[in-house]
């Protein structure tokens, strides 16, 4: 059966670990694997516009061996005439790997369905778990093992990298904190899958309304925008929601002494994170976008492994 990667908790903890290992590795020596060789090509598809996943999985495709075709959707048939499940039959008899960066997550799960070459979320509306890759390779590199640390991802618990982390982290044995408005809490379906996991690798999750109760004694401080693609239209409204959930100094000043701090990018730099913050001694921000492309080139490695073991 082809192993595909739609959401974080398609990897179970032993599996996450070894993807996680595996870029350490493919960082310290960029070109040792080639399972690309040939080149075999990888469809990279994108319905909203992009930096690093764009520019990530393209270099870490090429570093593999492979060639990148990367496809914008609105120059192509998919999402119109020609439904997911369809463009994946013909791709897959052509490419190795499909990349999606998408709006909803039953589009990928179509695109998944019988598909026999690894179909990979690049983001969709519910989760960003390539980013979660990353975010946790850097907190690795920078705490040491993930097991036990304490998170708090502060603002928008709805979005894609609130409910991400909640899944993730609980994989990797974390304590998972979301601070978030009523209004803006990660779904109950997602909650309930997160604590279930947490409750088999020690890890915990908590909801917090309170950004200042939240942030207090954590490892790592992460945010996001508050404004993501398509929700240009509620921007005002959001700011005010989730105005006192911005990042500054004196956030934080309440995490543990040491704590770091992260954001995927891009920031909307003054809203939900200050300068000061973001260009900081505790921001890791640079290392977690470099990161995207260790993390999803052992993706790609392991999944493609995986393929061949079950083929």
């Amino acid at each position: 059966m082809t192993r595909h990667f739609l959401r974080d908790d398609d990897l179970s903890p032993a599996e996450q670990a070894e993807i996680l290992d595996l870029a350490l590795e493919l960082k310290r020596g960029r070109f040792a694997l080639r399972p690309l060789e040939g080149p075999q090509t990888v469809a990279v598809i994108f319905d909203k516009s992009s930096t690093r996943t764009r520019v990530s999985f393209a270099v870490g495709i090429a570093d593999l061996g492979g060639s990148p075709l990367i496809i914008s959707t609105a120059n192509s048939q998919l999402g119109g005439k020609e439904t997911a499940s369809d463009t994946a039959r013909v791709l897959e008899r052509q490419v190795a790997a499909i990349v999606w960066r998408t709006y909803g997550q039953a589009g990928l799960e179509e695109m998944a369905f019988g598909t026999t070459v690894p179909v990979i979320n690049a983001l969709s509306d519910d989760f960003h778990p390539c980013q979660l890759l990353a975010d946790l390779l850097t907190i690795r590199e920078h705490r040491g093992d993930l097991a036990g640390q304490t998170l708090v991802f502060l603002g928008d618990g709805a979005c894609n990298m609130g409910q991400s982390y909640l899944l993730a982290g609980a994989t990797a044995g974390m304590h998972v904190r979301i601070a978030s408005p009523a209004g803006y809490t990660p779904t109950d379906a997602v909650v309930a899958d997160a604590t279930a996991i947490a409750g088999r690798t020690g890890g915990s999750v908590t909801l917090f309304e309170d950004p200042l109760e939240a942030v207090v004694g954590v490892d790592v401080v992460i945010t996001d925008t508050w404004v993501s693609m398509g929700k240009e239209e509620e921007k005002s409204t959001r700011l005010s929601d989730l105005g006192h959930y911005r990042v500054d100094a004196a956030m934080m000043a309440l995490a543990k002494p040491g704590a770091h701090f992260l954001h995927c990018l891009p920031a909307d730099r003054g809203y939900e994170v200050t300068a000061d913050v973001i260009d900081g001694p505790q921001s890791i921000i640079w290392d977690e976008a470099e990161n995207r492309l260790h993390a999803q080139k052992a993706l790609l490695v392991w999944l493609l492994a995986q393929n061949t073991a079950s083929h």
